[in-house]
């Protein structure tokens, strides 16, 4: 299960553990960044990190799994109106993006077998399900005040996709403990949100929008004038297609896909090759493209390489196609050659196309979600989930 690459990689995450509680954001030389409290989204992703490896009995990721858990039950939880902060500061909107991560370390949890995990999974399905989660629409909202009275009018793909990932992941949790019929009701939701971004990107030749007003109608001119933003850029988001790719591929492995779609993983991953990779003529993936495909942001971002290979992975290991295993190869030349930080096992989070250490949306390497997961998937069999792939590759009585 494990690599050289990968134990560094985990050894440098684990420095981003705060005495204080929660998990710190990591600098560029791996270290923990004084000053900066912890954020919810990064502690929710690194708890779930910690949470795979505890699964293959990696020493003291059981440790920081519950490190990261007793935050998100305490310090970074709201006990007067429920739900979960930004950050330890303890104030701000309520997000449907951070409670996707919360979703998901609560289901890597419980479905690893961690002390807790359950009771963690149940009270952010609960939130989701009453604050965010539209029935009517198939999707989630973005953003409600800190009380959750007043709703956003902004809608937003980016925070659907995690939460296609966290119901998925929260699906097969469930499943793991005979509640199957919850986890039907999960998976048929994620089959809803994908139809409606896959069809939305479908009726733009495989572009897909990512902003949308509060009646869903899409709005592509959204940040234009900010369009390095680290949530919400303006324009076509290359690695969103790739990680909308390999998700709606996973979502096959646990039902039958309906016919529109079945084919979109194969689309979504052609035309993110086609018109991401270097564009510019310098190696990789742009971080975004305008209406007619040309680079708006040409920076690299880590977590899109991350996204590339996780998706060849998978779409090659359910299909056989060799494309993708050529595809993979070579992208994790460029991985070596570019983004993997020798110092610290993780990969510099930003690049320029030149190969310079870029800042334009990133500064430093804050945690190791998307790096962990892109080197765990060509090493699992594909199912709905990174955890349950995790635990059904770990040999029976050593998890």
């Amino acid at each position: 299960m494990t690599s050289p690459e990968l134990d560094q990689l985990l050894t440098t995450a684990a420095g981003a553990a705060d005495p204080g509680g929660g998990f710190g954001y990591l600098d560029e030389d791996g270290r923990r960044t004084p000053g900066k409290v912890p954020e919810t989204w990064i502690n929710a992703r690194m708890t779930h990190v910690f949470a795979l490896a505890a699964a293959w009995g990696r020493p003291g990721a059981a440790e920081l799994a519950e490190h990261g858990r007793v935050a998100l039950t305490g310090l970074l939880r709201d006990d007067v109106h429920g739900g979960w902060w930004p950050d330890a500061h303890r104030a701000g909107p309520k997000q449907a993006y951070v409670h996707a991560f919360v979703v998901l370390a609560g289901a890597t949890l419980a479905r690893v077998g961690l002390p807790g995990g359950a009771a963690l999974l149940d009270e952010a399905l609960a939130v989701w399900d009453e604050h965010l989660w539209d029935e009517d629409a198939g999707a989630a909202v973005e953003e409600w005040d800190a009380a959750w009275t007043t709703c956003a009018d902004y809608r937003g793909a980016n925070a659907n996709m995690h939460g296609v990932e966290a119901q998925l992941a929260a699906a097969d949790a469930l499943d793991a403990r005979g509640d199957d019929g919850r986890a039907a009701q999960l998976r048929q939701r994620c089959v809803r949100t994908a139809q409606r971004f896959v069809g939305e990107a479908r009726a733009r030749d495989w572009r897909l929008p990512e902003h949308f007003d509060a009646g869903w109608a899409p709005q592509p001119h959204y940040n234009r004038d900010t369009p390095a933003d680290p949530f919400r850029p303006y324009g076509v988001t290359v690695g969103h297609q790739f990680e909308w790719a390999r998700l709606v591929a996973q979502l096959g492995t646990v039902l039958d896909l309906p016919a529109d779609l079945a084919a979109a993983p194969g689309e979504l991953y052609r035309v993110a090759v086609e018109r991401g990779e270097s564009p510019d003529g310098h190696p990789g993936f742009v971080y975004t493209l305008d209406w007619d495909d040309h680079p708006v942001v040409p920076a690299r971002m880590h977590w899109v390489m991350a996204e590339a290979l996780g998706a060849a992975a998978v779409l090659g290991a359910l299909t056989g196609d060799p494309r993708y295993g050529a595809d993979h190869e070579r992208w994790s030349a460029q991985v070596e050659l570019l983004l993997r930080d020798p110092r610290t096992g993780n990969w510099h989070h930003e690049l320029t196309p030149e190969g310079q250490l870029g800042h334009t949306t990133w500064t430093g390497q804050p945690d190791a979600y998307h790096v962990v997961q892109a080197l765990l998937l060509p090493r699992l069999p594909v199912t709905g989930s990174v955890a349950e792939s995790v635990v059904r590759a770990v040999p029976r009585g050593t998890a």
